[in-house]
């Protein structure tokens, strides 16, 4: 949990979880993305399941299907696209450049930069 408190984004995700405050669907799959790197899955449902409008069975639902789809933590953009589709603010500062930016602050394991790297060139070989 404190390697996932280096973002600030995390930080505050977690914070509001742990107030049992309602993060939105997409503030879910978002903590879901990323944390499941870092946490055990009964942890990652524990904290899930803390949000008011979420309850244990959804949270396994949602576990089982970041981790059947092996989702790649999201992009700043993404997040920010997906932040624009609910009411609760997944960034807490969306006007910091770093602010959304998990890769800057966490450390993956490495198959999620190799999952990364065979799409980026995956897509650079089906435009050419």
């Amino acid at each position: 949990m404190e390697e996932l408190k280096k973002n600030s984004m995390m930080a505050h995700l977690i914070a509001s979880l742990e107030e049992g405050k309602d993060i939105g669907h997409y503030g879910r799959l978002t903590f879901a993305m990323v944390a499941r790197h870092f946490l055990s899955e009964e942890e990652l449902l524990a904290m899930l399941a803390k949000d008011t409008d979420f309850s244990e069975e959804q949270a396994s639902l949602l576990v089982r299907q970041v981790a059947g789809k092996d989702y790649n933590p999201p992009k700043r953009e993404r997040i920010l696209a997906w932040q624009k589709e609910q009411e609760f603010p997944i960034c807490p500062d969306a006007a910091d450049p770093d602010g959304c930016n998990v890769y800057k602050d966490l450390n993956f394991p490495d198959h999620v930069y190799e999952h990364i790297q065979n799409y980026v060139e995956q897509k650079a070989g089906s435009s050419s």
